[in-house]
């Protein structure tokens, strides 16, 4: 007995959402290996601390959201990291709180600084999982090397994974974490 052949855009869809599916687990592997190569957590955090100076500060009241923000910002702190043998920082992060007032969830999907001469990077980004609608969650944005001595404040944008909302922070600064020894 012979079967119908499939129409071709049902064997295209089901091709993409494969390839989308493998990509996303290639990128999780990638993820779980680099967190295996150093301490994590607060061990990371004192694993730093041999080389150099982790500092961080609230920005809760510093930062300014725009109008058309689809989440709501509950908290926010930025952090530097400065090795003890330089006076700028070679890694900056934040974490913001954020409050999800949709219907829908909302998944990070990108994050980039723009600073005050209008240089954009792309920054790595992490969250736990998304922040369910009419619920709260967080999200952790962060950039290594040189590309982390930026001139701030500078403005945050983030984008979520599925559709055109947006989270847009302005006057974003970073501690300048003084230089110790070990």
């Amino acid at each position: 007995m012979f079967r119908k052949p499939r129409p071709p855009d049902v064997c295209e869809k089901e091709r993409d959402e494969a390839q989308a599916e493998a990509r996303q687990c290639q990128e999780e592997k990638a993820r779980l290996l680099a967190e295996r190569e150093e301490p994590g957590g607060l061990m990371g955090v004192a694993w730093l601390e041999r080389a150099g100076t982790l500092a961080s500060r609230p920005l809760f009241g510093s930062v300014r959201e725009q109008p058309g923000n689809a989440l709501g910002l509950e908290a926010t702190k930025s952090f530097s990291y400065t090795l003890s043998d330089e006076t700028r920082p070679v890694s900056v992060a934040a974490r913001l709180a954020l409050k999800n007032p949709g219907a829908e969830p909302w998944t990070l999907a990108g994050a980039a600084l723009v600073d005050k001469a209008g240089e954009e990077v792309e920054l790595a980004r992490w969250q736990e999982a998304p922040i369910p609608a009419n619920g709260a969650g967080a999200v952790v944005v962060g950039i290594e090397g040189e590309r982390a001595q930026l001139g701030c404040p500078c403005t945050l944008k983030l984008w979520e994974a599925t559709g055109p909302r947006t989270v847009t922070l302005e006057s974003v600064t970073f501690p300048e974490g003084k230089a110790k020894g070990p």
